[in-house]
């Protein structure tokens, strides 16, 4: 990855990481830094997903042959990286300096730099060859966006359920109350069976239909994205082989046959996001789940949600050359090895924090939250690093979102682990962007939401007859 884009230290330093460099800090440093040479031209990047829906960003860059003409290749492709998975896309309009076109088409290529993010935008999710075309800005198309209301039935007996990479949580909701919640552990992401997945999903569901008369309709959230019920990608299923994926693919399709009432899943993200709604009352709500990866989640000011991705696990947030790389992926400095429970185990070696081996992930997360409670310095030194990164992910956000709340919750954010991460975030919020402190309120739900809120909102989703 090119370097000439220059790199902000951060006011508010991570306890365990002196080598973060935020990726809000280097981008607002070079806008300003264009702005200030009065030579600035416009940079509009479109991303055309599926049904004709289109995304603009409009922002300004160096002409081609300016001495920091350079600094505008990373910018440019962090921006388009972001966008991808924010809002999806299998076609990205480059409206600008043609250098800047011809670096994101060789970088987005099946032998560059980011081939994973172009093969899962172009096959996986919208089954069309993944392109790039350089264009002036006036040539790409105008925006096209659509937004379609979520969840919000609480009527009937139903059932909730959310999938985690280390526990599947489930609840049985009778007219919008929760009477029964249960979390199961596994670990799907290991198994190679489609079948282990839907046995542990139909004996969880079964669980839950047991502590009522009737079962009227079933919601559930997951990591991935999901279109029309279908898995499109899934970290929970990245053991299945390619060929047995179509297994998978139709896999709530099957169980929703199967029991005969109406089945709902989506992104977790979005139960988060959708949850955080409801409590709140209120809307322009980014949900953010800290969990096994990183979840996100959007809800309009309209009180909608829009056909975006929001996956905000494969979101760069830290620019540095050293960033943690995700195993997935192969990028530096995204979301999942920031707001996880992946962070969790990184930073426990620093910290001096012992992580059991040889057990499940559930466990390994729960062994350190242990020592976070029982007063272990280093613990609280990884909470409250995972802090500052929210922060300062926060401010970035909201160059992308308009936000009025940041609801966080997750596996990670229960004890005393969140309040930890809320007090750091708001620092940073305070001390370095107070004009998004003013407007922008992070919340956490209440411990029993935190744990088990999202299988009790995903409950909404279908409508009943």
């Amino acid at each position: 990855m090119r370097e000439a884009l220059r790199l902000i230290p951060p006011r508010f330093r991570p306890p365990l990481d002196d080598g973060f460099r935020p990726a809000v800090l280097a981008n607002h440093a070079f806008r300003r830094e264009v702005a200030n040479s009065g030579a600035g031209v416009p940079l509009v990047l479109g991303l055309e997903r599926g049904e004709g829906n289109l995304s603009r960003f409009e922002t300004v860059v160096f002409p081609e042959g300016h001495p920091r003409a350079e600094a505008n290749l990373m910018y440019a492709e962090r921006l388009v990286k972001f966008l991808l998975w924010q809002r999806g896309g299998w076609k990205v309009y480059v409206g600008g300096p043609a250098s800047i076109g011809a670096f994101i088409r060789q970088t987005y290529s099946p032998e560059g730099e980011r081939a994973f993010d172009a093969r899962v935008m172009g096959e996986d999710i919208y089954d069309r060859p993944f392109t790039v075309v350089s264009c002036a800005p006036e040539e790409v198309p105008p925006e096209k966006e659509s937004e379609r209301p979520l969840g919000r039935h609480l009527d009937g007996y139903r059932i909730g359920f959310d999938l985690g990479a280390s526990d599947l949580k489930v609840s049985a909701v009778v007219n919008g109350e929760a009477i029964f919640s249960h979390e199961i552990v596994w670990e799907p992401r290991k198994q190679s069976d489609p079948e282990y997945h839907y046995r542990h999903i139909m004996d969880a569901l079964k669980l839950a239909a047991s502590k009522m008369p009737r079962v009227d309709a079933i919601g559930g959230s997951a990591a991935g994205v999901y279109v029309n019920n279908r898995v499109r990608i899934a970290s929970l299923f990245r053991g299945v082989p390619r060929e047995r994926y179509h297994e998978v693919r139709d896999l709530f399709l099957r169980i929703r046959q199967e029991l005969g009432v109406p089945l709902e899943i989506v992104n977790d993200g979005e139960v988060t996001a959708l949850a955080g709604s409801m409590s709140l009352e209120d809307n322009a709500v980014l949900g953010i789940a800290l969990g096994s990866s990183q979840a996100g989640g959007y809800v309009t000011p309209q009180g909608n949600i829009t056909d975006w991705l929001n996956e905000l696990a494969f979101v760069p947030v830290d620019y540095s050359p050293t960033a943690p790389v995700d195993e997935w992926s192969g990028d530096r400095g995204c979301g999942a090895q920031y707001f996880s429970q992946q962070c969790v185990f990184r930073l426990a070696p620093l910290a001096g924090v012992h992580i059991p081996e040889g057990v499940p992930d559930a466990e390994k997360l729960k062994a350190a939250q242990e020592q976070l409670e029982a007063g272990h310095p280093g613990a609280e030194q990884i909470w409250r690093t995972m802090g500052v990164y929210m922060g300062y992910a926060i401010a970035h956000y909201a160059d992308f979102y308009i936000l009025k709340h940041v609801l966080i919750l997750g596996r990670c954010t229960s004890g005393s682990g969140g309040p930890l991460i809320l007090e750091e975030a708001q620092r940073v919020l305070k001390g370095e962007f107070p004009e998004l402190a003013e407007r922008i309120h992070i919340q956490l739900p209440d411990e029993k939401s935190r744990r088990v809120g999202q299988s009790i909102a995903a409950a909404s989703l279908p409508a009943i007859g």
